[in-house]
């Protein structure tokens, strides 16, 4: 705990005074450029990882980066969805999984969850995933299954993700696109779901053409 306070104390009296402006700005309102859903993992930092400042991300985290189905679960991953879509008007949603998630492991040894009832029911909410893990990766063992794993809960947490009437009617409008991240802890890439070929690519392979495009 003492380093945290000293965190703070150090935010406070070197870093705060350096983005005043900013700040001051924020105090007022709030524009984000994406809302960015991603696991509650201590790992996973998604400032760090997008290099982005206060007020750029609306964040979104919970275990395992899940999004329950529109209607199957209100609380408050449907209410934070529901105000970024129809009040803040984001024009990006992020689904950001990683590497070595507790929560993938548990979806494919729920015997590991077993005295964790609370856990145990919120990984149903990939159920579709481990169907599919079931049905069509059964070659898959170790580490290459729980990477897969972990990308087709992204899939299946975007596919979720369409149940939401904020959210179906801005893709509607052709006001919001969806993006499918997998980020490595161990080698600080970011894999991306290309809607095309379905297929998770390395965004350092494709970042580029990504942003000749942008501009």
């Amino acid at each position: 705990m003492e380093r945290l306070v000293k965190g703070f104390l150090k935010f406070r009296t070197e870093v705060f005074g350096r983005k005043k402006e900013l700040f001051t700005r924020l105090s007022e309102n709030q524009a984000p450029r994406a809302l960015f859903i991603t696991c509650s993992d201590s790992r996973v930092d998604p400032t760090l990882l997008t290099q982005t400042d206060p007020g750029e991300l609306f964040i979104l985290r919970n275990a395992g980066n899940m999004i329950p189905p529109y209607g199957s679960m209100q609380g408050g991953s449907t209410a934070t969805i529901e105000y970024a879509m129809a009040v803040l008007k984001v024009p990006h949603i992020i689904v950001c999984g990683h590497t070595d998630c507790a929560v993938m492991r548990a979806l494919l040894h729920p015997e590991d969850v077993h005295d964790l009832p609370a856990v145990k029911e919120w990984v149903g909410q990939a159920e579709t995933t481990r169907r599919l893990m079931r049905e069509h990766y059964t070659g898959l063992r170790g580490k290459a299954r729980l990477i897969k794993t972990t990308q087709e809960n992204v899939r299946s947490q975007l596919d979720h993700l369409r149940t939401h009437p904020s959210v179906a009617l801005q893709l509607r409008k052709k006001k919001v696109d969806l993006h499918g991240w997998v980020y490595s802890i161990s080698t600080g890439d970011v894999w991306v779901y290309d809607f095309d070929s379905e297929q998770f690519t390395s965004l350092l392979d494709d970042a580029s053409p990504r942003l000749k495009a942008a501009r």
